[in-house]
C-alpha cells in the first residue's frame, strides 16, 4: 500500500533553503540533495520503513545519512505528513514539535 505524501509549506521552505545553501557550496550539490531526499520520501511512501515515535503525540524522525538533516513526520491513516526537514547543525531549540 502506498501512502500519500504531504509536505507542509514550512518544510518546503527548509528544502529550498538547503538547496540554495548546497548550490552555493558546489554547483550541482543542491540537485544531489534533492535526489537523495526524494529517495527517503519514496521509502516512506512505499511503507518500507517507519521510525520510532520521538515526540508526542505521534511525531517520528528519520535521519538522513549523507546530509545533516532529519525528516520530522507523522503517519495519519494512509498519509505521511512531513512537518520539517531539520538541519541538525542548527540550534536544537529551533526544532519544531
Amino acid at each position: 500500500m502506498d501512502f500519500k505524501l504531504i509536505i507542509v509549506p514550512e518544510a518546503e521552505i527548509e528544502i529550498s533553503e538547503a538547496i540554495v545553501y548546497y548550490e552555493s557550496k558546489q554547483q550541482g550539490l543542491g540537485s544531489i540533495f534533492v535526489q537523495y531526499l526524494d529517495g527517503y520520501f519514496y521509502t516512506l511512501v512505499k511503507g518500507k520503513a517507519f521510525f520510532e515515535i520521538k515526540r508526542k503525540p505521534t511525531f517520528r524522525e528519520l535521519p538522513l545519512k549523507k546530509f545533516p538533516f532529519i525528516i520530522i513526520y507523522e503517519v495519519v491513516r494512509n498519509t505521511i505528513i512531513v512537518y520539517s526537514i531539520f538541519n541538525t547543525h542548527q540550534n536544537p531549540d529551533k526544532k519544531i514539535m
